[in-house]
C-alpha cells in the first residue's frame, strides 16, 4: 500500500525554464514531516492544504530536498474526520475561543469608547479571518490561519500585559485593536486560497490595515491623537524597516505588538518544520 501524507503547506513557483512546480510540506505523523518539491505541477492542479496524497514512486533526493514529478503524485482526497492524518491538519479556532479571549481582555480595559469599537468589530473579524491564510508561505498558511495567528497574539497578550514591569501609561486597548487589525490587509492581499492579488504589490497589507482601522476609529469619533497612537502600533508591527515596517516601534504598546507577532509566527514555523530541517525563515536548523 502506498504511503499516505497530508499536505500542511503549499507554495507554487516557476523554474528558470518557465516550468511550474510546487513546494509541499507533508506529514504522515507528528514525527515525520517532509519538504517535497513536485516538478511540473500546474498552478491549478495538485493538492490543496489539508488533502491526503501518495506517491506512486519513491521520493528522490536532489540538493538536500525530496523531489517527485507531478505524474507520480496522486491526490487521495480529504482525510477522514478523527483519523491520524486529520489530526495533523491545522484547523481554525472556534468563535467561542475568539470572543471569549476578546471579552476577557475588554474586562481589563477602562476606555469605554475603544472597548465599544473592539466589541463592535469582534464578530465581523471572526467571520472574515476564518476564510483567509495569514501568509502564502512560512506561517499559518491554511484557510483560517489569519484567525489563529491573530487569536494567538491576543491570547498571549492576556497573560503578558498584567506582568509588564513598568506602567509608563501603557494602554491595553491600543494593543488589542492593533492586534485585531494588524493583518487585516491580508484579506485584500490574498484570495481565500492564498493566491496573491494586485493589491499586494500596489499597496501592501500594512498600509491597507492601517487605513481600514483609521477609518473605523474616525467613524467612532475616537480622539485623533489616540487614533494615531493605535495606528502607529499597526504600522510598526514588523518591527524593523528591513522587514517591511514603514516605521519602527516608538511606544511600548507598539513594541509589545511587534514581539507578539514574531512569537506567534516563529512558533508556527518551529511547529511545522521537521527535525533537522533547515528553516530559512528562522535562519537555523530545527531539532526535535
Amino acid at each position: 500500500m502506498e504511503k499516505e501524507y497530508v499536505v500542511l503547506a503549499r507554495q507554487d513557483a516557476v523554474a528558470k525554464n518557465n516550468s511550474p512546480y510546487v513546494n509541499l510540506k507533508i506529514a504522515c505523523s507528528e514525527k515525520e514531516m517532509l519538504q517535497v518539491c513536485v516538478f511540473d505541477t500546474p498552478k491549478d492542479k495538485g493538492p490543496r492544504i489539508g488533502q491526503v496524497i501518495s506517491f506512486m514512486r519513491e521520493l528522490r533526493d536532489y540538493q538536500g530536498k525530496k523531489t517527485a514529478n507531478f505524474m507520480d503524485m496522486k491526490v487521495v482526497g480529504d482525510p477522514e474526520e478523527g483519523s491520524e492524518l486529520y489530526k495533523l491538519v491545522p484547523h481554525p479556532i472556534s468563535r467561542e475561543e475568539w470572543e471569549g479571549c476578546i471579552d476577557r481582555l475588554c474586562g481589563m480595559c477602562s476606555d469605554k469608547a475603544l472597548v465599544a469599537v473592539i466589541q463592535d468589530q469582534k464578530a465581523r473579524l471572526f467571520d472574515l479571518y476564518l476564510k483567509y491564510p495569514a501568509a502564502t508561505a512560512v506561517h499559518h498558511t491554511f484557510p483560517g490561519g489569519l484567525l489563529n495567528h491573530t487569536y494567538q497574539m491576543l491570547h498571549m497578550l492576556e497573560g503578558i500585559y498584567p506582568t509588564m514591569p513598568y506602567d509608563d501609561g501603557m494602554k491595553l486597548e491600543r494593543c488589542v485593536l492593533a492586534i485585531m487589525f494588524h493583518d487585516w490587509g491580508k484579506t485584500q492581499e490574498y484570495t481565500p486560497d492564498g493566491e496573491p492579488t494586485k493589491y499586494m504589490y500596489l499597496l501592501g497589507h500594512i498600509y491597507m490595515s492601517a487605513q481600514m482601522l483609521n477609518g473605523i476609529l474616525k467613524a467612532a469619533n475616537i480622539d485623533s491623537e489616540e487614533s494615531r497612537l493605535i495606528i502607529h502600533c499597526v504600522l510598526a508591527h514588523h518591527g524593523e524597516l528591513e522587514y517591511g515596517s514603514p516605521v519602527k516601534p516608538c511606544i511600548p504598546e507598539a513594541q509589545l505588538v511587534n514581539y507578539l507577532d514574531s512569537i506567534s509566527a516563529k512558533a508556527d514555523i518551529f511547529h511545522n518544520t521537521g527535525s533537522m530541517e533547515k528553516s530559512f525563515a528562522l535562519g537555523t536548523h530545527v531539532v526535535k
